[in-house]
């Protein structure tokens, strides 16, 4: 099982899409553990949207739909509907 993941740091209004096989950890990554990267720059995170798949090339097509423009459009209207 794979998640595609959507991350949003309310304080400085960011967001990351990212997809893995084990979400929990992930999330503690980006949050907690990770020493280098992007994401660090942004602490905290906030997971606001999980989707699942069975195949890890289904998971890695809607990670990349989800960062087009129209993707980008979709995650900031969950944003402004929280």
């Amino acid at each position: 099982m794979f998640t595609v993941y959507v991350l949003y740091s309310k304080g400085y209004d960011k967001i990351y899409v990212g997809f893995t096989s084990d979400l929990e950890q992930r999330f503690l990554s980006h949050n907690e553990l990770g020493k280098k990267g992007w994401t660090i720059k942004f602490r905290p995170w906030q997971i606001i949207h999980t989707e699942s798949f069975e195949l890890k090339s289904d998971a890695m097509k809607r990670e990349k739909e989800l960062k087009t423009a129209t993707g980008r459009n979709f995650i900031w209207s969950i944003i402004k509907a929280m």
